[in-house]
């Protein structure tokens, strides 16, 4: 039987968290938890010039001070002094040059953490300093000083369907605006932190907080200058991700290995909130300029889209998250005429990275208020304007793809319409009266699963599943658990693939010589890859349960029994003898056969020419509909998000409860992104605000009424129908408050964070 026509009493049920009890209890075991007998503590010393020249580092005094090992720089890393990600560019300790401020030039090694940290400001660092580049329109300009090759920019994409410049010339209406957004930091709970401990025959094992555990075994190899059979990556629980803890532990664990290696002893590396926040990779700012033409009815007809991303001082991500973005940067409409061009460009600044949404909220947060801007001027409710333009079944993409299955689109827009009661509470922003005046806006996303055409080399995973004797099933994984529940959602597939209870399903945390090379955790792709790996493997353990049921209800073929939640039963006879689970895997082992299988399944295929942009870029999408309203007070600009209804499809919700909390914390975390999160840096390049006293975040008292609905369009290659889900509820967030503030005010606002300064004109 095909594992997805059997019975789900556990999929598309809310069932309890795994991982909940042990850390409700406190017994859950993070990178700082651990130990190891002999270790030693690291501390990094920073540049606090944002670019230079490198003079020299004394670090006499500091090697001379109690309990100090040695000071290490960069000509004593002993494998390769790079971090491997896309161009490996930034190297683990600064090399010649420093281009950020606190960029890492030497590691402090001691035997306390106190002896680390007071020798560390005894490292004297001589640096020469150089004008740096600060932000886009700087790192852009004809004259900018050059500080990567010759343009200063990292990566460029072109996305061109049809001939939009001469379809610009036929439109109705041209609308033309350039729209900005800020930095975002990650704000996990939890900071960056490994331990790397030395091993036989020049191995080396790193423990951490991590949601990449491969492409931090690649840095690992990398700065040991070891075969990559030597390095093993085991990911520790991990108190929050959010896409910094993809790229970044491999700096940390690259650091924490050259030290391990050097003195043969093990090494333990965790930073501090304000380090995590001056060093660690951020959302990307964005400038995005936006020309759409359209009919007389508001009919998108042509765009022309520029799409900047500040990338930092080196490129780590930036070329892969600028490709997704440039994929989106219309958003979920149709156009037979489109051109996108992009660029990641060099500044030196912290560099960027992944974070939730990947270049996608930047672009959407242009899109959508463009979008809304397209309905003002022609006096159209923003709603139907997306419904006239939106993607339905049949639409082509600004990559030229047709949907032709799972496109949820405009369920989203008309659930999220209904339970908003949208149509009772909209009005012209000219029709609103009073002090204090409520708004109501709308945003629409769509977004592409899984790596990808740009990534989809790495789009692959395998998982092992083992049936031991007891009857519990151990599920290794080569994507991890960040929080986000993957653990359950991952056990609650194997469970009803393979016909065991819930309870004796579990799925651990990643271990790199467990399983292969499994890719990323990231680009909501977890539940769909590992999901259809679990899958695969249930596939192969299953039909030896039921031999097995079979021999011992003596039935004559496996074809008359039945395996469900844990009991077997002969078919015809449902209400009879039953055969328990544990009692199944006892017999298993008794037959002596096999009690482990592999999964390995390779995403769908994708396609993406580099010259026209042209291709299928994903092999599924995921679908949402936002509606914001606000309350503003005129007087003082103040303003508050009341409620957001936000509406998903997700493909197969497997489990209702962790999707709706998904939607909450997503939604949450867009809100701050729109409304307050902000970080600065002086006329130097120095980060202003470091720590969570003056990075503002939202907290429960910023929180809205939400709204979450859950839409199923089933995807006919995703376990029981789902899609990828975990990024989306963030990324339409803030042009749904934005369209709602312009709807309570007039005043549009085209640069994030929204502020009472801006809706009163008294900043741009």
């Amino acid at each position: 039987m095909n594992p997805q026509e059997v019975a789900m009493p556990v999929v598309g049920t809310s069932m309890p968290r795994k991982d909940a009890l042990d850390k409700l209890r406190g017994v859950a075991k993070y990178i700082d938890d651990y130990s190891f007998s002999d270790i030693l503590h690291i501390v990094t010393v920073r540049s606090q010039h944002a670019y230079g020249r490198l003079i020299k580092i004394d670090k006499s005094a500091a090697e001379k001070m109690p309990g100090v090992l040695g000071v290490i720089t960069a000509e004593q890393v002993p494998g390769k002094n790079a971090v491997p990600l896309v161009f490996d560019d930034e190297p683990f300790l600064a090399e010649g040059y420093v281009r950020f401020h606190g960029e890492p030039v030497a590691l402090v090694v001691a035997e306390t953490l106190e002896q680390a940290q007071e020798a560390a400001g005894h490292v004297k660092v001589e640096i020469e300093p150089l004008k740096p580049v600060l932000g886009i329109r700087e790192a852009i300009a004809p004259d900018a000083p050059r500080i990567y090759k010759d343009d200063n920019i990292f990566s460029r994409y072109n996305v061109c369907k049809g001939n939009a410049e001469e379809a610009m010339k036929k439109a109705v209406h041209i609308f033309e605006q350039e729209y900005e957004t800020p930095y975002q930091e990650h704000a996990y709970l939890e900071t960056n932190g490994v331990i790397a401990v030395p091993g036989l025959e020049d191995s080396m094992t790193v423990y951490g907080s991590m949601q990449c555990p491969f492409y931090v075994h690649d840095a690992v190899a990398a700065a040991a200058g070891i075969d990559r059979n030597k390095a093993r990556v085991v990911q520790t629980t991990t108190g929050g991700g959010f896409g910094g803890k993809e790229d970044f532990p491999s700096v940390v664990a690259g650091q924490a290995t050259i030290v391990a290696k050097l003195f043969n002893r093990p090494a333990k590396l965790i930073y501090k909130r304000e380090e995590d926040i001056i060093a660690s990779s951020k959302r990307h700012p964005g400038l995005i300029k936006m020309k759409v033409g359209t009919d007389e009815r508001g009919k998108i007809v042509a765009a022309l889209i520029d799409y900047y991303v500040d990338g930092g001082a080196y490129s780590t991500l930036t070329p892969i998250v600028l490709w997704r973005g440039t994929v989106h940067a219309l958003g979920p409409y149709e156009c037979e005429d489109i051109h996108v061009r992009s660029y990641g460009v060099a500044t030196n600044k912290v560099p960027c990275g992944a974070y939730r949404g990947f270049g996608s909220p930047q672009v959407i947060f242009a899109g959508e208020s463009m979008i809304d801007e397209i309905a003002v001027a022609l006096k159209a409710d923003p709603l139907e304007i997306r419904r006239l333009n939106g993607y339905k079944l049949g639409s082509k993409t600004a990559t030229g793809q047709v949907l032709d299955q799972s496109c949820g689109l405009m369920e989203t827009i008309d659930k999220a319409r209904e339970r908003s009661q949208w149509a009772a509470k909209w009005q012209a922003p000219a029709d609103r009266k009073g002090n204090v005046r409520r708004g109501i806006g709308i945003s629409s996303v769509y977004y592409g699963v899984g790596l990808g055409a740009g990534g989809k080399h790495l789009d692959r995973v395998g998982t092992s599943m083992t049936i031991m004797k007891d009857g519990s099933v151990h599920c290794a994984i080569g994507n991890v658990e960040m929080g986000q529940g993957a653990r359950t959602v991952l056990a609650q597939i194997a469970a009803d693939a393979l016909g065991a209870p819930f309870d004796l399903v579990n799925v651990v945390e990643t271990d790199t010589n467990m399983v292969p090379d499994s890719g990323p955790t990231v680009a909501s792709r977890t539940t769909f890859m590992s999901g259809n790996s679990l899958m695969l493997a249930a596939a192969e353990l299953r039909p030896r349960l039921l031999q097995v049921a079979a021999d011992m209800l003596g039935a004559s073929s496996t074809a008359e029994v039945e395996l469900i939640d844990g009991q077997a039963f002969l078919i015809k006879d449902p209400k009879g003898k039953q055969i328990g689970f544990k009692e199944l895997a006892a017999k298993l082992y008794a037959y002596r056969l096999m009690p482990s299988a592999f999964g390995w399944f390779i995403a769908p295929d994708s396609s993406y020419d580099k010259e026209t942009g042209q291709g299928n870029a994903y092999f599924v999408y995921s679908y949402c509909t936002n509606i914001a309203e606000v309350e503003v007070d005129m007087e003082t600009g103040e303003f508050k998000v009341i409620r957001i209804t936000s509406a998903h499809d997700m493909g197969k919700a497997i489990n209702p409860q962790q999707v709706e909390g998904q939607i909450e914390g997503g939604t949450l975390q867009g809100l701050g992104y729109a409304t307050m999160e902000e970080i600065r840096h002086d006329a130097n390049g120095r980060m202003l605000n470091n720590a969570f006293a003056t990075y503002i975040l939202p907290t429960t008292e910023d929180t809205p009424e939400i709204d979450p609905i859950i839409v199923e369009h089933p995807y006919d290659r995703g376990p029981y129908g789902a899609k990828g889900f975990g990024e989306v509820p963030l990324m339409g967030v803030a042009p749904a408050i934005s369209n709602a503030i312009y709807n309570a005010t007039g005043v549009r606002i085209r640069r994030l964070p929204i502020k009472p300064e801006k809706i009163l004109g008294l900043e741009d």
